[in-house]
């Protein structure tokens, strides 16, 4: 990919060419103009000659895919970072393998403070069970860490990291031999996580942010919240994100909201919601995912957080605040409980002015043919999560381990929300699953679930105009004129329209048909690779040597 040499400006028109710009505005377009930060026109290579002598720089594609931008709609920015420059164990295979990352992390750390480590999963191991308090101690010498599930809903911890946190074996969650969950587990999050310098903080969440860009991830979504990390990481994120080039950070506050002057103070603080991990329940594979039959491997059916009159007064003061309202909801009763609390607040304010607020829900993974339809009803936006299923599917999958293969084959059931209507986001919930997106839509495509796929065309949508819709915008995520200049400039094989299976009409995979294509997603394929990634037409990642 080579390009002039004209002088940077901050709105300079930009015309590229030579390549493949996938737009519904002309499936065929080779060409697109960008001006002041939008999409000018997107058109043919014979019709780009007119614009190539009045702008102030003219991009030779070489033969490069042009797409949107994609939009990561689950985000924890910090802990990405933290993830990305820290102890990450997600490619731990064994107990002992996990114990040997420990030990070689906290040799090689500076004494004194708390290390930080994330991605172990227990399930996967041939152990099956996590670390023991008396093996962390050993392996870490002593010092304080603070080891979360790859959920990031329970944790292993040193007896160094519990002796900062006063009575902590008195709250819920607390177990001696086990992970800690509930309150005991977000005690010892927040004492971990305060034990972070501000400097440190600002360093991962510019390692998040730039790994994000080299991905062609224009926009993401901040799920944060006062039981996920505090405030001054939500606003300093939010600050950081404006003061450099970089992906456009849009941000959930995780607190219920029960009047005007809540939504007013986390309207201040930068939100654009109350909403995000707002938990109604916790995870499968932590044994916290609220069910309405107990799992199939422990004699409980999880935990509950919110009510479903809890979840109506919190919609309902939302949507009176003018402000989004979601929640966190994993398990079918808490998908239920969400379902019974935005329709009484329906009922209440009215469904057209609740289905205008598009309030969300997260993860979103048990459904059923009834509340997939009350989400549709409601105007409720599923976020939802690709490459769990990717990672817990299957019939040999923890989904089987924890519910019965018979219920793991419900969950996530995509294909079926798109058929009833109901708009999907597509996020990775990073660091639980890595920033990925060709690979989120691929999993998406190829679904362990066979009846649950979508096209990758669908996929590709979902995760990026689907992202700008879940934050109540209709004009980005495409390249069409007049739409947001967020795009990426990709090195890739040939363009396919891909469908999930056969059934899917033959006239639209006719190169007739005027559907454009996208990369091959098959499993095993190269994805492609990001050369440029540019926001609201400025820049934000180019690759070296291109």
């Amino acid at each position: 990919m080579t390009e002039s040499t004209a002088p940077k400006s901050e709105h300079r028109t930009v015309l590229l060419r030579g390549g493949d710009v996938h737009s519904p505005a002309d499936p065929f377009a080779t060409a697109m103009v960008v001006e002041r930060g939008h999409v000018a026109w997107v058109g043919s290579e014979g019709a780009a000659d007119a614009f190539a002598g009045g702008v102030d720089e003219v991009i030779d594609l070489e033969g490069a895919l042009v797409t949107p931008a994609f939009t990561d709609s689950h985000v924890h920015v910090t802990s990405t970072g933290l993830a990305l420059t820290g102890l990450d164990l997600s490619a731990a295979r064994s107990l002992a393998e996990a114990l040997r990352g420990v030990r070689a992390y906290a040799d090689a750390q500076p004494s004194g403070g708390v290390i930080l480590g994330h991605g172990w999963d227990a399930a996967r191991w041939p152990e099956h069970r996590p670390p023991s308090r008396a093996e962390l101690d050993e392996a870490a010498g002593g010092r304080a860490l603070y080891l979360p599930r790859v959920d990031v809903h329970s944790a292993v911890v040193t007896t160094a990291l519990l002796d900062l946190v006063p009575g902590v074996t008195a709250l819920a969650g607390y177990h001696p031999d086990a992970p800690l969950t509930g309150d005991a587990h977000h005690a010892v999050r927040a004492a971990a996580h305060q034990a972070v310098t501000p400097r440190q903080r600002a360093l991962a969440q510019q390692a998040a942010l730039a790994h994000a860009a080299s991905l062609g991830i224009g926009t993401l979504h901040e799920c944060g919240g006062p039981d996920i990390s505090d405030e001054e990481d939500f606003t300093g994120l939010l600050r950081l994100a404006t003061e450099q080039p970089g992906p456009r950070v849009l941000g959930y506050w995780a607190e219920r909201v029960h009047g005007a002057e809540d939504a007013r103070r986390i309207r201040g603080m930068g939100a654009i919601g109350a909403a995000g991990d707002l938990f109604v329940d916790g995870s499968l594979g932590s044994h916290t995912a609220l069910l309405h039959e107990p799992y199939a491997d422990a004699p409980h059916t999880g935990t509950g957080r919110l009510d479903a009159a809890q979840i109506a007064a919190h919609v309902t003061a939302c949507t009176e605040a003018g402000l989004q309202a979601g929640f966190h909801a994993i398990g079918d009763a808490a998908v239920s409980a969400v379902v019974e609390g935005v329709r009484t607040a329906s009922e209440t304010l009215g469904l057209a002015r609740v289905r205008a607020a598009r309030h969300r829900v997260e993860h979103a993974e048990m459904l059923t043919p009834e509340t997939i339809a009350a989400f549709a009803e409601l105007g409720l936006t599923a976020s939802v999560q690709p490459a769990f299923d990717a990672a817990w599917g299957g019939p040999d999958g923890m989904y089987a381990r924890r519910l019965g293969a018979e219920r793991a084959a419900t969950l996530n059931p995509y294909a079926a929300l798109l058929r009833a209507g109901v708009p999907l986001a597509f996020g990775s919930d990073s660091p639980v699953t890595p920033l990925d997106p060709w690979g989120t839509v691929r999993a998406a495509a190829h679904h362990r679930t066979p009846e649950h796929r979508v096209s990758v065309r669908a996929g590709f949508t979902a995760h990026t105009r689907g992202g700008w819709r879940a934050v109540g915008r209709d004009d980005g995520g495409v390249l069409v004129p007049g739409a947001p200049a967020d795009y990426v400039v990709w090195r890739t094989g040939d363009l396919l329209v891909q469908a999930p299976d056969d059934r899917v009409a033959r006239w639209s995979t006719d190169p007739r048909s005027g559907t454009p294509g996208l990369p091959d997603l098959t499993p095993g394929a190269a994805l492609p690779v990001c050369l440029r990634t540019v926001v609201l037409g400025q820049t934000v990642y180019l690759r070296p040597n291109e």
